[in-house]
């Protein structure tokens, strides 16, 4: 099979796949880009120095070094979750297929995601340096070092692009990188926690990073050359992985609906686990034992959830309402990972019809094992807190535990809500137009987080807690999941979607 010059084909698919949209279509998105790229940066121009170069360095050399791991190494999970390497849709269906040249195929895709780890990375070095390094560090300095963190992006990249083409030593490879993330994030929390002074010394100067950069660009464009060659052996069924996630991304942002984007990860989750059959107690709740069945199968996300107990203490300089609505938020979270099933029972109440179960009884199984999640991550994040003495004397984990109710609610409500309503009339504000369906689906869920008013009334304080404040946040919680039970469930019915 003689392999057919690409561009005339790709050309023909546009044409027909582009036929409804104006002539100006990519040149207008190109402008809108642009503008908002602008707008944004004239509005946060403030907020951005602080997050890239603040006035004075506050970081220590833990920090700095802490910070290295833990932002090249989400960046390589990403580009491991996305791809690294993806077509669009026509593409994976008419081309790849097709008797073209895979290189010429695929270098487009290479060559954009690229530039974007460069960005990325480059972004990502020079918030370090700005947090660490003194002001009288050189300016070609700061340039070398900000593009030697963009040479490390497009490196990761080329890794992931090997572990896309390999084999089992990409998984491997990314526990590896999962382990350097936590170790990264432990260092944080142990910057947070004691004294370091700041970082002075110890920058290299331009004359030192001049040959090393030099060299560093050597051997990347080296393999990135390779890696160019070497676009065919990327196996198809990957690629049509990536294009998959790729779409379910532009469906989200277009259509404004992410649970495109959490069902495929759910789904794929599940595709590569290999499951194996466990026999609970008879007397235990059949929708209970199948929620914990799911926690048992989500070890990995347990342990993440364990080590993310940690990350309040990261917030300690903060206002302390701002520890508080993370601890809420954390509490959710954790009482999600249970929330698979909710999504499966609202999507489809068929199997609750043949165990002759209502709705109430359903929600009330389904949120024992999201209540107990939620408390016992409330309860380690509140009492290292108080342990640390971030948080005056009292029994903050029982508070956290009373906060268990609040969080099986919450995440119980939002894995109920349905698609995104987009029929909502819009809002006009002096930004523009506000679509009202996404900002409505967001907040079902976390409006529930209300129920943990007196916590985060006992955090703002920032006074000794009482046990007659547990009490109140207890029973608080407790009402609020009976009414919340009461008012969106019925015994008469098995849909969830029905009321919320």
């Amino acid at each position: 099979m003689t392999a057919v010059p690409l561009a005339p084909v790709r050309r023909w698919i546009l044409r027909r796949q582009s036929a409804h949209r104006e002539r100006g279509a990519t040149a207008g998105n190109i402008y809108f880009t642009v503008l908002f790229i602008a707008i944004v940066g004239g509005m946060l121009h403030k907020q951005l120095a602080v997050v890239f170069w603040p006035t004075h360095p506050n970081a220590s050399s833990l920090a700095a070094a802490s910070l290295t791991p833990v932002l090249f190494g989400l960046l390589y999970l990403a580009l491991r979750r996305f791809g690294p390497l993806a077509l669009s849709r026509p593409a994976a269906s008419w081309l790849l297929p097709a008797p073209v040249s895979r290189r010429r195929l695929l270098l487009p895709s290479l060559r954009l995601t690229a530039i974007v780890a460069a960005i990325i990375g480059a972004l990502a070095g020079t918030a370090i340096v700005g947090h660490a390094a003194p002001r009288s560090l050189d300016g070609s300095a700061i340039a070398l070092l900000a593009s030697g963190a963009g040479l490390a992006g497009i490196a990761l990249l080329l890794v992931a692009l090997a572990a896309q083409a390999g084999g089992r030593w990409g998984d491997r490879l990314d526990a590896v990188v999962s382990l350097l993330l936590a170790a990264g994030l432990a260092g944080l929390v142990t910057d947070a926690t004691t004294d370091h002074p700041v970082a002075a010394g110890g920058w290299p100067t331009a004359g030192t990073l001049v040959p090393l950069v030099g060299a560093v660009t050597l051997v990347v464009g080296l393999l990135f050359a390779l890696a160019v060659r070497g676009l065919a052996r990327t196996p198809n069924e990957r690629i049509l992985e990536s294009a998959k996630t790729a779409g379910a991304l532009f469906d989200s942002a277009f259509g404004m609906e992410p649970s495109f984007l959490t069902d495929m990860i759910e789904r794929r989750y599940w595709a590569h686990r290999k499951l194996r059959s466990v026999r609970l107690p008879a007397r235990l709740p059949i929708l209970v034992g199948q929620d914990l069945l799911l926690v048992a199968r989500r070890r990995r996300r347990l342990l993440w959830l364990a080590l993310a107990a940690a990350l309040p203490v990261l917030l300690e300089d903060a206002p302390h309402w701002l520890i508080a609505v993370a601890v809420l938020i954390g509490a959710m979270l954790a009482a999600s990972t249970a929330g698979g099933n909710v999504k499966t029972d609202a999507g489809n109440p068929m199997l609750l019809r043949l165990l002759g179960l209502s709705s109430r009884d359903s929600v009330l199984q389904r949120m024992w094992v999201p209540g107990v999640l939620a408390a016992a991550w409330s309860a380690l994040a509140l009492g290292l807190l108080s342990a640390l003495d971030e948080l005056p004397p009292g029994p903050w984990w029982a508070l956290g535990l009373a906060l268990g109710p609040v969080g099986a609610v919450a995440a119980v409500r939002r894995a109920r809500v349905g698609f995104v309503r987009n029929e909502l009339l819009p809002l006009d504000t002096p930004m523009g137009t506000v679509s009202t369906g996404p900002l409505v689906n967001a907040l079902i869920g976390p409006d529930a987080l209300l129920l943990g008013l007196p916590a985060l009334v006992n955090i703002v304080q920032n006074q000794e807690l009482t046990w007659l404040s547990v009490l109140v946040q207890a029973a608080v919680g407790a009402l609020g999941a009976r009414a919340y039970l009461a008012g969106t469930t019925a015994t008469d019915r098995v849909e969830l979607h029905a009321q919320r």
